[in-house]
């Protein structure tokens, strides 16, 4: 009975502060009790969450005299602003972050409000709507504001956000601990659920239970993994609650986009533990959501990821998946799946359809060859050998590779002459006469493999008068048997 006494006096309150339409009431009243929902489900928490002041080199760098503006002008309006996120736990790990990104109290409208009195240009407005304001101080740097806000209606995609003062339930919707902190310009470190702790111990823990996170967006899961890359000492401590469930939810991935996964599984495979934390990403069942198929080439990924490691290379994301793949088309159902760039594609459709090259007496001239006979790109034939070497610890003869750069000598114009105003064979002439060159080690003289054009020539007319011939009847043929 008290506590339905208490609520009606909460809610009695709450109308006298708001005078508003009765319609409008039912809808702000249910927002109030979505927050205090929110509040009263959180996970422990500290009460203080000041927990340390810094004045280390990594935060002292973040100064300039834009940041200085900026800090100045929210103070000047009684907002609140402070660094979010990963920024926090770069500086905090003692790593210059790369990016600063900021949290404040003030709504869009207000920062919209303030930066127009101070006539401060804004510049993509895209980010309103999820609370996200970018203003360009003295015309030099952009800076990204966004509000503080709670999550009222996720899909496992996206999130419906609420605008809050709260910084406890902002930080309670981040994803990890360790990216859950915010600091201040006096080097204030304000951690509600313990992330300073768990990067001490390398800890890569979610907010709360882990279930509840992964659902309000399932592309954690592949951010768990990544953080683990960056943060942990040892490749395979995971909480097996955690894991658990990763695995119970793991059918969520089927919502998010190819795109999304692979902007994240690529940043793992450039990242520590990239052999350990793949293997455990397909054990979690992750590989259906990645366009890989259920047989995957297991030993030899951990046989390439091994020789990297030993020989200090390290390999393009899309070397790696190639590695975990038997054939041209299972790299190309992961590539209609991940989106890789065409790129990438390529260069792995490359490794998979040459990694069984067999050397001969001249180790170089399968190398060679199919720099000369690419029907791309020379510089990308040329990169994807490299890749291609490095892949398989050919460290010699990527170096020796790397020395050779010598430019076939003779060009089409020099064929011209030889064709009879047939032009469609000139790239066919090319082709043989690079097999002339290749066959001598790629030193023959352009004068000496001239001589060998007209017949070269001769043989090609030939042949395609052959084939003209041979496609004439068979339409003569074609022609005859409609007729009928």
């Amino acid at each position: 009975m008290l506590i339905v006494k208490t609520f009606i006096k909460q809610f009695e309150l709450f109308n006298k502060c708001n005078t508003i339409s009765v319609g409008k009431r039912f809808v702000a009243h249910n927002k109030w009790l979505k927050r205090k929902m929110n509040s009263e489900k959180l996970p422990p928490h500290r009460s203080n969450p000041i927990i340390k002041t810094l004045d280390t080199p990594e935060f002292r760098s973040i100064f300039n005299q834009e940041l200085n503006d900026l800090v100045a002008l929210f103070k000047k309006y009684n907002y609140e602003i402070r660094i979010a996120g990963g920024a926090v736990r770069d500086i905090v790990s003692g790593m210059n972050p790369k990016d600063l990104d900021f949290a404040t109290t003030a709504t869009p409208d207000q920062m919209k409000e303030m930066f127009t009195k101070e006539e401060i240009r804004m510049i993509n407005t895209n980010g309103e709507r999820h609370g996200t304001v970018t203003s360009r101080i003295n015309d030099k740097e952009n800076f990204e504001v966004t509000t503080l806000r709670i999550d009222v209606a996720t899909d496992g995609r996206h999130a419906d956000v609420e605008f809050t003062t709260d910084w406890l339930l902002d930080s309670s919707r981040r994803d990890l601990t360790i990216n859950s902190m915010f600091l201040d310009f006096d080097g204030n470190i304000y951690d509600y659920f313990y992330g300073y702790d768990d990067l001490l111990k390398k800890r890569v823990a979610f907010v709360g239970e882990p279930a509840q996170r992964i659902t309000e967006d399932y592309l954690r899961i592949f951010r768990y993994f990544r953080f683990y890359g960056r943060i942990s000492e040892t490749p395979d401590n995971h909480d097996e609650p955690t894991i658990q469930a990763i695995k119970d939810n793991i059918d969520g991935l089927e919502r998010i986009s190819g795109e999304r996964i692979w902007s994240e599984w690529s940043k793992i495979l450039s990242g520590n533990f990239h052999k350990e934390l793949t293997r455990k990403i397909i054990e979690c069942g992750c590989g259906k959501y990645m366009g890989l198929p259920q047989k995957l080439n297991l030993q030899h990924f951990d046989e390439v990821c091994e020789r990297a490691q030993e020989n200090n290379i390290k390999l393009k994301p899309a070397s790696l998946v190639a590695a975990l793949l038997h054939t041209q088309e299972e790299v190309m159902d992961a590539f209609a799946r991940l989106k890789f760039t065409n790129y990438d594609r390529n260069l792995a459709v490359f490794i998979v359809s040459n990694r069984d090259i067999v050397l001969n007496k001249n180790p170089l001239k399968p190398y060679q060859s199919l720099v000369l006979k690419t029907i791309g790109k020379t510089s990308d034939a040329r990169e994807y050998c490299c890749e291609l070497l490095k892949y398989k610890g050919s460290l010699d003869l990527l170096q020796e590779f790397e020395k050779w750069n010598v430019q076939f000598p003779i060009n089409g114009k020099m064929v011209m002459p030889y064709v009879n105003q047939n032009h469609k064979i000139i790239g066919d002439i090319i082709q043989s006469l690079k097999d002339v060159w290749l066959d001598s080690d790629c030193k023959m003289p352009a004068e000496e493999l001239k001589t060998y054009i007209p017949n070269i020539a001769t043989k090609a007319l030939s042949e395609w008068e052959e084939k003209r011939e041979k496609l004439q009847k068979l339409r003569k043929n074609q022609k005859k048997n409609n007729s009928k």
